[in-house]
């Protein structure tokens, strides 16, 4: 069963080599025929010119017929040839070689078949072998081939080195991209730690259990954004727990006086959103919104599955002023989002019906 399967495959992929010769091949002719056409216009106009008359229109056709039977049979030799020994085209001894050799037999098929359609037009009879024309041609056939050579070449460098520079600008710009995301990423993690760690420091005679727990988690919290390895993007679960070690902490600092809640629809554990994108949000609801809540406080983190994904950061605290000015975290979000989708996400900040920081992105599967 294996062996045939084998065998199959392996008659598949030399059917696609067929074919794939058989396009070449056409692609080939349907280019350069065309070539062999101008080529036959181009000297019947020079002789028109050298003569100071216009040609007969006879002349004309047997001048196009014999350029475009001479293109026909040169590179259709060189096309065999390289077939028959495998050779591409590039560089090396060998393929310059094969390809003069080529050009050189195609152009001696050519005359021949040049002789063979005049004497069949005119009814003459027909010689093989003429040598005066071979020399000539052979000649013309070599300067012709090296002008062709050395401009495919260039046009190859050209290319080469073209593909060279924008692969290298899209390497550039992807070490910029990723060396801003992680610029902004370091920027918003210490935000809280002077707040943090004097919540530490107070917890340490009160509370020593309550300190470590608070000081194991602040620690968890840092590692994760140290943490080089981890990519622009992660999963809504990773995310999540980031989020939900960050509100332990802040636990500490505010008590029950306010009320922590995140809602997460289970079906996207597995989606990624951008790295750090929502605790910044969470930390100016409770900077900006939530501080001077006396009691009854509640922050509510959600996030959706409709069309997109929709990251909702819900207070019951002050109100947006009607010209909000972007603080850092925001500002943050902004160029976060900007950078891994373009222009694809939106940001809504509403008090209406409800106060929330609202985020809508495109799904990024894990």
């Amino acid at each position: 069963m294996k062996i045939s399967d084998n065998c199959d495959q392996d008659q598949h992929q030399e059917k696609s080599l067929n074919n794939f010769s058989s396009i070449s091949w056409l692609r080939l002719n349907l280019y350069n025929i065309p070539v062999g056409i101008g080529v036959g216009i181009a000297l019947c106009l020079l002789i028109s010119a050298f003569k100071g008359q216009w040609i007969s229109t006879r002349s004309l056709i047997y001048q196009v017929l014999f350029s475009t039977v001479i293109a026909f049979c040169i590179v259709n030799t060189i096309f065999v040839s390289q077939k028959i020994m495998k050779i591409s085209s590039g560089k090396g001894w060998l393929f310059l070689i094969v390809y003069y050799l080529s050009s050189i037999l195609g152009m001696l098929i050519a005359i021949e078949m040049i002789y063979l359609i005049q004497a069949w037009l005119f009814h003459q009879e027909y010689h093989f072998l003429h040598l005066e024309d071979a020399r000539f041609s052979i000649v013309v056939v070599v300067i012709v081939c090296t002008v062709i050579k050395i401009y495919t070449s260039q046009k190859r460098n050209m290319n080469a080195k073209l593909r060279e520079k924008n692969m290298n600008l899209l390497k550039l710009n992807q070490m910029k991209t990723e060396a801003e995301l992680a610029t902004l990423q370091s920027k918003i993690n210490p935000h809280f730690l002077y707040n943090s760690l004097n919540a530490i420091a107070s917890l340490i005679h009160e509370n020593p259990d309550q300190a470590e727990r608070m000081t194991i988690q602040l620690s968890k919290l840092f590692r994760y954004s140290i943490n080089q390895n981890q990519e622009s993007l992660v999963t809504v679960q990773e995310e999540m727990e980031i989020v939900s070690t960050y509100l332990d902490i802040e636990r500490v600092r505010f008590g029950d006086r306010i009320d922590f809640i995140i809602a997460v629809d289970e079906a996207l554990s597995n989606d990624k959103i951008p790295r750090f994108l929502i605790q910044p949000l969470v930390e100016n609801a409770l900077k900006h919104g939530l501080k001077n809540v006396a009691d009854h406080a509640l922050l509510r983190v959600e996030i959706q599955k409709t069309d997109k994904i929709t990251i909702a950061v819900i207070d019951n605290g002050v109100p947006f002023p009607e010209e909000l000015e972007t603080g850092y975290g925001l500002q943050s979000t902004y160029e976060k989002l900007q950078l891994l989708y373009g222009s694809d996400y939106e940001v809504q900040i509403l008090n209406q019906p409800i106060k929330q920081i609202k985020i809508i992105i495109p799904f990024t599967h894990g």
